[in-house]
């Protein structure tokens, strides 16, 4: 009988209270990066194919629901309890701006083109902050049915998407008239909703389920019903062929998407899995949990094997290089030491 696989993730420590949102940027030429909201206050930046730690990002007074990176990677925002969303200069870790909300604020997308932050929350109303004058008051969207609980660009920042915590399906909002021109029918609160790196699919998880919807004709292409319930759930962008997802039963299942067979089940989560993503290349997957984690999982058929020495986070080869240039640029901002490995919390941005 064959001896089952065992997947090995990087553990990343650091957070000392669940991590319910994580996000990729893209491939910049200094790499890529993952930034993590936790309900501890402090989002942090990690090297996104190592998971070490970067920086934490310092100055909210609430949980921290939702965190992202903008398209170059250079600019951080992040979405609190605490009524406010904040932007953040991401090589420094310095407080750009602090946008004031009237209540919790649940999610924050950067559009596009990195000039505009949209943000939503309990007072069911989408704002568009001008990066470029943040002084200036918001755009307001409101009507939406309940708290927003997710939201995203798509369309060359040309429609908003949208989910509640208390209502059902997925809203889609054209930007120049404000209003909702699609509803994505669903029989559960959203709970994520991602749009495919190359803008062809919107996934969303609703329950015990997992679709995936066309993202120009809103159509439903496939729905499949989980093992529980699940609270995210990811497509791999390069191939297309496989997605994630995680929830309650604490484990990150691995599916197939043209069959929706369960191709693996990565197990090591102490607490239900709040959020998972695909890297930006496909190679890895990282899942954030209650128990305060974050692992990273790889794509491949890493595993281990009796006796085997388990994979360090440290960088090598291709990696370390990548590593150090992106180091001697961050030093180069006098504001952050490179002491700081994964899970490390004794360095802070200042």
């Amino acid at each position: 009988m064959e001896k089952k696989k065992v997947a090995v993730p990087l553990v990343c420590h650091g957070h000392s209270r669940p991590v319910v949102d994580l996000f990729y940027s893209p491939i910049t030429r200094d790499g890529f990066f993952l930034i993590s909201a936790s309900k501890d206050s402090t989002p942090m930046l990690r090297n996104g194919e190592t998971g070490d730690w970067i920086g934490t990002f310092q100055g909210h007074k609430g949980a921290v629901w939702s965190s992202c990176l903008d398209t170059n990677a250079l600019r951080a925002a992040s979405a609190s309890a605490d009524f406010s969303a904040k932007l953040w200069d991401a090589l420094t870790g310095d407080e750009l701006h602090s946008f004031e909300h009237k209540h919790i604020v649940r999610a924050c997308a950067f559009s596009e083109d990195t000039h505009l932050l949209l943000t939503g929350g309990v007072e069911k109303i989408l704002r568009i902050f001008d990066l470029n004058r943040p002084d200036a008051l918001p755009r307001e969207v409101d009507n939406s049915p309940g708290s927003i609980r997710t939201v995203a660009w798509l369309h060359s920042d040309q429609t908003i998407l949208s989910s509640c915590a208390d209502a059902f399906g997925v809203r889609l909002w054209d930007l120049r008239s404000g209003k909702i021109v699609q509803t994505l029918e669903t029989k559960s609160p959203v709970t994520s909703a991602e749009v495919s790196q190359d803008g062809r699919y919107i996934t969303t998880a609703d329950g015990s389920t997992v679709k995936f919807w066309d993202a120009n004709h809103f159509g439903l292409v496939k729905s499949y019903s989980m093992p529980c319930d699940v609270e995210s759930a990811s497509l791999e962008p390069k191939h297309g062929n496989k997605f994630i997802a995680g929830g309650e039963d604490m484990w990150v299942h691995v599916f197939d998407f043209h069959t929706g067979e369960e191709l693996g089940c990565n197990k090591g989560h102490h607490g239900p899995v709040h959020c998972v993503r695909f890297s930006p290349g496909g190679e890895s997957y990282a899942s954030g949990s209650e128990d305060g984690t974050i692992r990273i999982w790889q794509t491949g058929p890493l595993t281990h094997e009796e006796n085997d020495p388990l994979p360090g986070n440290g960088p090598s080869g291709k990696v370390k290089a990548v590593a150090e240039e992106v180091a001697r640029k961050i030093e180069s901002g006098l504001h952050i030491g490179r002491e700081g490995k994964t899970g490390e919390k004794d360095k802070t941005y200042a």
